[in-house]
């Protein structure tokens, strides 16, 4: 790569300066500075800038291109990490929090935004915990267990999706999840509205999770969803807030946290949804396919 490097450079200084682009040069060294004497250094740089640009343009060799065109290009990397971990251990109770942080993101007000939220999550998260601790009285136990961390579910060209889980195990356990999905090329946050043409989506995907339901259960008796027509608390169907992500395969995934839509020992569930079924409704296949 140095010797690249080294050809290209020696290469260039053999270049000549075109004629019209020394006049160009030499017009802005003597034009007189203007109000502000910083404008007639700004005219210097462009004009600089000009030279270098259209002389190599223009002038260069096919042995300078052909090792430019070999030297590596550096691409940004958009990637997770872990920010802050917590950890406490107290009256037979634990706690484990991981705080995610997104790095690379050239649009820091979204980057900043989210990881803002993370951070501000993982202090109410420990709050929590170490306040149900102040609680007890003396020689009592907690007996509580609190999990909260990250898993990347898809990081591709094209978009990163983020699930942050909270395992909780008292009484009872349960899970629950938050899920973020960035395009990474135009570095926006998706929303499930986002995806679609109106919001015709709702009932379409309602209906389908419905009938994955029924017949998950059909097919596995010790599988239950709440979605039976004469149950108060059956499932109804999604909103637009609904937790979603978009899995590798480029397939909407709909997301419920334990209690959701299933009894407890059901745990967290999710409903993968035909593409076929959305096709009409997406505003384009530039994500789900």
């Amino acid at each position: 790569m140095e010797k690249k490097l080294k050809d290209l450079r020696e290469e260039y200084l053999k270049i000549p300066i075109p004629k019209e682009l020394n006049d160009v040069v030499q017009a802005a060294l003597n034009e007189k500075p203007r109000k502000k004497p910083r404008i007639g250094r700004n005219i210097l740089v462009t004009a600089a800038a000009a030279l270098l640009i259209v002389t190599a343009s223009v002038n260069i060799s096919p042995a300078a291109a052909k090792a430019m065109s070999d030297i590596p290009i550096v691409e940004k990397v958009i990637k997770v990490i872990t920010f802050v971990e917590w950890k406490e251990e107290a009256n037979n109770s634990s706690a484990v929090i991981k705080t995610p942080a997104i790095s690379g993101l050239e649009n820091k007000q979204l980057e900043d935004s989210l990881n803002d939220k993370y951070l501000s999550e993982s202090k109410q998260l420990y709050k929590e915990f170490t306040d149900s601790m102040s609680k007890l009285k003396e020689g009592e136990k907690g007996n509580i267990s609190v999990e909260s961390g990250y898993v990347i579910l898809t990081d591709n060209e094209t978009i990163l999706s983020v699930q942050r889980y909270t395992d909780t195990i008292s009484a009872s356990s349960s899970t629950e999840s938050q899920f973020d999905t960035v395009d990474k090329k135009n570095e926006v946050l998706l929303t499930l509205n986002s995806l679609f043409k109106d919001d015709r989506y709702l009932q379409v995907i309602s209906e389908n999770i419905k009938e994955q339901m029924k017949r998950q259960m059909a097919e596995d008796p010790e599988k239950i969803y709440w979605v039976e027509d004469d149950d108060f608390t059956a499932f109804k169907g999604i909103d637009e807030n609904q937790n979603f992500y978009i899995n590798e395969d480029g397939k909407l995934v709909i997301a419920f946290n334990s209690y959701e839509a299933a009894p407890g020992y059901m745990g967290a569930v999710e409903f993968i949804i035909p593409t076929k079924v959305l096709t009409d409704l997406l505003v384009g296949d530039q994500y789900i396919h």
